[in-house]
This record gives structure tokens, sequence and C-alpha cells, in this order.
């Protein structure tokens, strides 16, 4: 049974007051926020076995090491990898992106075609545009439309035998859109092209299946998904990451260095160089665990009647328009107020305790395509509720009322 009240319970930071307000924590696109089941185990990593992991025979080393494997383990079942060494440990999705991007340095040749889609974070951007620059392969935009979906018949159109990579975000962060991934990587192989879904966005709503989706890459940040920040995970399918080369050279990554010759380490620990973030790989498993518990399917569904409940609120506000209205979204709902600035509608909220993001959230292109500086952005998560919904209709209407 569902109960957003006794899930409430569970997060300490939504009982506190911003300047003098409740707290509405409507800025889960950004991050969510951690429970305190995940925040006992960051506390009892620090407390109680603090120490490297891989590399120590005492008892606190085995001890950790443990915890972090198990983690990855944790992982691998929750999205259905093969294998438990196709899980990379990560900083989050930008380092996991540019791990990738990096590797294919050596396997894009000049003239080579790479696809990405117009509703990137610039995450999943900038990192193919600089391996164009290294390369001389050549970057093409998967466009979409004024909904905020993609032109399915123009991606069949850039597809051929020059297309070598295929990037798209699952959930775009500014719009909420849902992807047809399934599509998407299945069309991309057909031409023999690698596939890299960036799933940070979607993993707090949708588990998606490495297997049954048979993506090459997939990435997503611990922070999306009620876990630490700095932690995230790169799941590559096996043969990809074995021909990729490492990102890093350090510790932990090699089998054996000379000064005449480095060998590396096997897979996953050729692309972990260095001391992890031990307990942030520990505690995004415990952040899996704890959203597995509540259940996937109720946290759909429940979000569902959020996105349902408040766009409906919304848009009988005058004069405000919501930007992404694909069929096929989550609960994400980008606004302006005709003749209001978004910086200005969120400078009000935020004196009314209401958290939500102002700007081109990491999406400019998609801001340039409406032809707007920014959006607000207010994103909801399964431990939000209606009356805050209403709160932010109330807000959102005084700010109207002095801004106009």
């Amino acid at each position: 049974m569902f109960d957003v009240n006794k899930i409430r319970e569970d997060f300490p930071i939504l009982n506190r007051k911003v300047n003098g307000k409740p707290l509405v924590y409507l800025d889960n696109a950004a991050t969510s926020q951690t429970p305190q089941q995940v925040i006992d185990v960051i506390v009892d990593y620090y407390q109680n076995y603090n120490a490297n992991i891989h590399r120590g025979v005492h008892a606190l080393s085995q001890e950790a090491t443990d915890k972090y494997e198990e983690a990855r383990i944790k992982i691998q079942k929750h999205f259905n990898a093969a294998r438990a060494h196709e899980i990379i440990f990560t900083s989050g999705t930008t380092h996991s992106i540019n791990i990738v991007a990096n590797g294919f340095s050596s396997l894009i040749k000049n003239g080579d075609e790479v696809l990405v889609s117009a509703m990137e974070h610039h995450s999943n951007i900038v990192p193919w545009q600089m391996l164009c620059e290294r390369t001389g392969g050549i970057l093409k935009v998967i466009p979409m439309n004024r909904e905020g979906e993609l032109l399915m018949d123009e991606y069949d159109r850039l597809l051929s035998d020059k297309t070598k990579l295929v990037f798209c975000n699952h959930i775009s962060n500014a719009l909420g859109t849902i992807n047809p991934i399934e599509e998407i990587i299945e069309k991309a192989h057909q031409v023999g092209a690698a596939v890299l879904i960036d799933g940070a966005q979607a993993a707090p709503h949708i588990v998606a299946d490495m297997q049954a989706l048979d993506v090459d890459f997939y990435t997503i940040s611990a922070h999306k998904v009620c876990g630490p920040t700095g932690a995230g995970m790169l799941f590559g399918k096996e043969e990809w990451l074995n021909k990729l080369p490492p990102y890093q050279g350090g510790g932990e990554m090699i089998a054996e260095v000379t000064f005449e010759k480095t060998t590396y380490a096997d897979l996953p620990h050729k692309f972990e160089a260095g001391t992890p973030n031990i307990c942030g790989g520990i505690a995004f498993g415990a952040a899996l665990d704890y959203m597995n518990s509540i259940g996937f399917d109720e946290i759909a569904k429940y979000e569902h009647e959020l996105l349902e409940y408040a766009s409906q609120k919304l848009l009988e506000i005058d004069k405000l328009k919501i930007y992404g209205t694909a069929k096929n979204k989550t609960s994400v709902i980008s606004f302006n107020i005709d003749g209001a600035h978004p910086y200005d509608i969120g400078s009000i909220l935020d004196k009314l305790g209401i958290a939500v993001r102002t700007g081109h959230h990491c999406a400019q292109p998609i801001m340039d395509f409406f032809k707007i500086p920014g959006t607000v952005r207010a994103s909801f998560c399964f431990y939000n509720t209606k009356e805050e919904v209403d709160v932010l209709v109330e807000g959102i209407k005084r700010a109207k009322n002095m801004l106009l």
C-alpha cells in the first residue's frame, strides 16, 4: 500500500523550513533527497569500517571491499546486466559519458558520423563535440517537434553505414519526454552503430533492463535515485568495454607496471583508477534497495497522478505555458508565465519555501528551439503530495501578481 505520508517520514530534510515556510521541494530532476535509511548506511561506513578497498588484508579493508562489491552486484541485478563486471562505478553520468567518448577517440575515423538527439543535456553533447574535433567525426542532430518529441522519420533518414554512434537520453531532464529508446537502439544496431543511453532522469522512474534493451552503454547518477552525490554507474557490454582503452591511469586499473610497459587490469577495474568513492558506491546500492522496497510500479503510478494533477492545475493559470507536452512523459513540468522572466518567478517561489529550478537546465539547445531564455521547472518525486502542488500553484499566482 503506497502511503506518501509514511514515506515522507523517511526524509528528514522535508521537515525543515525555508524563509520561515515549510519546504516544498520540487527540484527532484536536479537531485532527489536522501532517506534516513541511506544516511544511516553512510554514517555506518565512516563510523565502523572506513578503509581502502581491494588492497588490504586487514579486517576493515576486507569488510569495505565486500560491501562495495555487494553494491556492484545489487546494481547489476537491478538493471539486469549480464555480468557484474559490466557495471563500472563512476562519479556520475557526466563521468560515465566521458569514459565512453574518450574511448571512442581511437575508433572514430574522419568522416564517421555520430548522432545525438535535440533534447540532450550538455553532458551528452559536449563530449561528442570534443570527440568529433579530435577525430574528424561529424555530429548530426535528431530533431524534435514543438511537443518535445523526437522526429523518428528524420532519425531514419539520418542513419546510414557512416553512423558509428548514437546518443540519446532515456528521459529529457528539461521536458520530461520519455524517448522511444527501444526503437532507437534497434535501428542503430541495424546499421552497425553503438548506442549510449543517458539514463540519469529515467532511473528514478523506470527500471531499465540492459539485456532486454540490448543497449551498448547506459549511464546513471546515484543522486537521482535517493543516493549520494559523486557516485554513479556506467553499464557497458563486455565486448565494448574490452575494446575501449582506459580513461585514466593509476592504481587499481593495472595488472603489472614496469618502466618499460604497463598492462591493464581486467574489467571492471580497468576503468576504476585510484581510490573510489567507496561510501558512495555502498550507499548507491542502499538507495536502490530503498526504492525497490517501495516498488517502482507503485512509484510510477503515484508520480503519474501527481503529473496529471499538477498539469491540470497549472494550465488553469492565465498566461502560463507548458513546454514539453509529449504523450509519453514523466513527472517534470517546464513552464513560463508570459511577460515574466523565469528567474524572477523562481526567486519569489523561493521566498515562499518552494524549491524549483529556473534557467536552461543544461539543455540550452532546447531553449533555443523554443526561442526562450529558459523555463521554470517543477519536477516531482514519490514523496511529493498534491497539497504541495496546491502550494506551488498559489505561489505562482502570487508571483504573477507581483511581476505583471
